[in-house]
């Protein structure tokens, strides 16, 4: 899945990189993208490939209001072309959403209890531990995920464009960490990916990248907090133990 990821590229850049009109006035560098904030994404309008802003977390047309997004930052690749709030974007409203990385966090086992002063053992249960990673292409440079968007109109009128991220099975190589992954559209594929007219399902998802050659490193918790941005919070640190029973845990692949 991706429930963080990092946009550090100017927009300036992305336009060109993406080869699209720039619509962004001005976007920070982003250290801890999460849910419900606005995000950098190409799409075509008009018949215009363009870079705007979309707020993360796909709301459906057919939504009473805009909370439910909040639940939808991730769309499964195996259900998207189906399920109602995706089915729609799926096959006419795709987005490239440019990311110089993202997070996902490592389950550990907790950490053994040490004990008070006098010897005698806590009774409070010890608490599992997620260590973060910042997951990013081997060769550096921005990546493209996966996104669908959608337009939701409120009772006056007034409109929402969001998006969501879709998301696949781990590969072999990237298990380890998690058994979902974001899905992202290699560069040769993005005009086929932004074109309205495509619309069978099979055609789409050939478009996609299932096997992605990323690098992973441990870094702080800090990003835990959405008050955290900044450039440490992808700093590497030393590897933690590895977790019982599953061997040396491998960032590089």
């Amino acid at each position: 899945m991706c429930g963080r990821y990092v946009v550090n590229t100017p927009p300036q850049q992305l336009a060109i990189d993406f080869g699209a009109d720039l619509q962004i006035q001005e976007y920070p560098p982003d250290f801890n993208v999460a849910p419900t904030k606005p995000i950098p994404a190409v799409l075509v309008r008009h018949g215009q490939r363009t870079l705007s802003t979309l707020r993360w977390g796909l709301i459906p047309f057919w939504a009473k209001d805009p909370s439910v997004g909040a639940k939808m930052i991730n769309a499964r690749i195996e259900s998207a072309a189906e399920k109602s709030a995706f089915k729609q974007s799926f096959a006419r409203r795709r987005c490239l959403l440019p990311a110089d990385g993202y997070y996902e966090w490592l389950a550990l086992p907790p950490a053994a209890d040490a004990g008070a002063a006098d010897g005698t053992k806590s009774k409070a249960k010890p608490k599992p531990r997620k260590q973060p990673y910042f997951v990013h292409p081997v060769a550096g440079g921005p990546l493209a995920f996966a996104g669908l968007y959608e337009r939701w109109r409120d009772a006056e009128g007034n409109e929402l464009w969001s998006a969501s991220i879709l998301t696949g099975a781990a590969t072999d190589r990237m298990a380890w960490l998690h058994d979902r992954m974001p899905l992202t559209v290699p560069r040769d594929a993005w005009t086929a990916w932004l074109d309205p007219q495509l619309e069978d399902p099979g055609q789409v998802r050939d478009l996609l990248d299932f096997s992605p050659d990323w690098i992973a490193a441990a870094v702080s918790d800090q990003v835990n907090s959405v008050r955290n941005n900044g450039p440490e919070l992808i700093e590497p640190i030393p590897e933690p133990a590895a977790p019982a029973g599953m061997g040396e845990a491998e960032p590089l692949f």
